[in-house]
């Protein structure tokens, strides 16, 4: 342990880290399972440990005035691996099958995204700080998330010079989570009972009968071992694809270009090598993708949430508070006045609606889990959960770093 003026510092090695990290995952998803309202607002378990470990930090902190230094280099490499396998699994065809829905609400969160950088940039600088760092209060961590928010924050800390990037963004990330899970089910049922509509067939079928499971494929050796040696294929490529990025003066994260090759690997790959041969046979290696995926996930979000600086947010919390009130009510209106209005005024419109507060403000998970709990009190909307998650989980990423990339410049 080292004195560093007033602070002890106690480093802890890469090994040490990454291994804790490992620990906190297994710590984050046993709360997970046992706390129920870490369960109804869909926290991730990655979030609940690292953020343990964080808090815990920031009371050594400030009680007995240690600070742990944790060495974390391994998680830039498995947000890279993340995004790979996120583009590997994006099959072309079923991106564009939602048709008109598609890309009219894509068209509306990419208007959002502009509103909703134009207000966190227009409060950063009422309150004195960097325009700039608005984004970050903004859609890298409202419609980002969690992962957006990490990957950008080291450009904002390390390349623009704004103090306490990740925190500020992981602040607003945690209340926008919340938020987007408290006013979906209700900005729905208000436009059900407002405007007389419902389902127009199948209302009595579950959700989950509309849209069944993908059949379930064995993990084995060899389909882990396939994953794996394409995902590196994926990292490879993807380095092109960042190096002519950036030679356009586009200034975009490394997992852009990941995912961007990924989506072209498996495009290539099932139009060339349909039948796969030995190399190509991605209904075996499926399986072994998802696992490498949520494992590479898992970890970089606990990692990087347990280097979170908590006592650098204090100069800011006015900043954080007014900001997010501004924005929810942000999302509230726009939501009842334009989309529900610009996506048919019909059930389906109003189930997308509960669904917009996760994607503009919470996540995936979030919007998905709003429009199953509208659903299963009204009624089924097959047409919502073939649109909402190919916008949340694919091309609201890619709008997102572009108009970001170009503000942050």
């Amino acid at each position: 342990m080292t004195a560093v003026g007033a602070v002890r510092e106690l480093p802890l090695d890469a090994f040490v880290s990454f291994t804790l990290a490992i620990l906190l995952l297994f710590v984050g998803k046993g709360l997970a399972a046992r706390i129920g309202p870490l369960r109804r607002y869909g926290i991730p378990e990655a979030v609940v440990g690292g953020v343990l470990c964080a808090v815990v930090i920031c009371l050594l902190y400030y009680v007995a005035d240690v600070y742990v230094q944790l060495h974390l280099d391994a998680r830039d490499m498995l947000l890279l691996y993340f995004f790979a396998a996120l583009g590997l699994n994006s099959n072309v065809r079923m991106l564009f099958s939602g048709g008109r829905a598609l890309v009219v609400l894509l068209a509306l969160a990419a208007g959002f995204i502009v509103m909703q950088n134009g207000v966190g940039m227009l409060l950063a600088t009422v309150f004195g700080m960097d325009p700039r760092a608005g984004l970050m209060v903004g859609s890298i961590s409202l419609t980002g998330g969690v992962g957006t928010t990490l990957a950008w924050a080291p450009h904002f800390s390390d390349v623009l010079g704004i103090t306490a990037a990740a925190e500020l963004g992981m602040a607003a990330n945690m209340v926008g989570l919340v938020a987007a899970c408290v006013i979906g089910g209700p900005i729905a049922g208000w436009l059900i009972r407002r405007h007389p509509v419902m389902p127009s067939a199948d209302a009595e079928l579950e959700v989950g009968t509309l849209y069944g499971d993908d059949s379930r494929a064995q993990l084995d050796y060899y389909g882990v071992l396939l994953a794996l040696f394409w995902l590196n294929v994926v990292l490879l490529l993807g380095q092109g694809v960042s190096t002519l990025i950036a030679m356009s003066g586009l200034n975009l994260p490394a997992f852009v270009g990941c995912l961007l090759a990924g989506i072209v690997l498996r495009s290539v790959g099932d139009l060339v090598m349909p039948r796969g041969g030995r190399l190509w046979r991605y209904d075996e290696m499926k399986p072994g993708l998802a696992l490498l995926s949520d494992i590479c996930l898992g970890l970089f979000l606990t990692m990087a949430l347990m280097g979170l600086k908590l006592w650098e947010l204090q100069p800011i919390l006015g900043f954080i508070t007014v900001t997010m009130a501004v924005q929810i009510a942000l999302v509230v209106a726009f939501t009842v006045l334009v989309v529900f209005r610009a996506m048919g005024r019909d059930y389906e419109a109003a189930v997308m609606c509960s669904a917009f507060g996760g994607i503009t403000l919470g996540s995936t998970a979030t919007a998905v889990a709003n429009m199953s709990a509208v659903t299963r009190e009204y009624g089924a909307a097959p047409r919502a959960f073939i649109v909402v998650p190919l916008v949340c989980g694919f091309f609201i990423d890619l709008v997102n770093a572009v108009i970001v990339g170009m503000l942050a410049n």
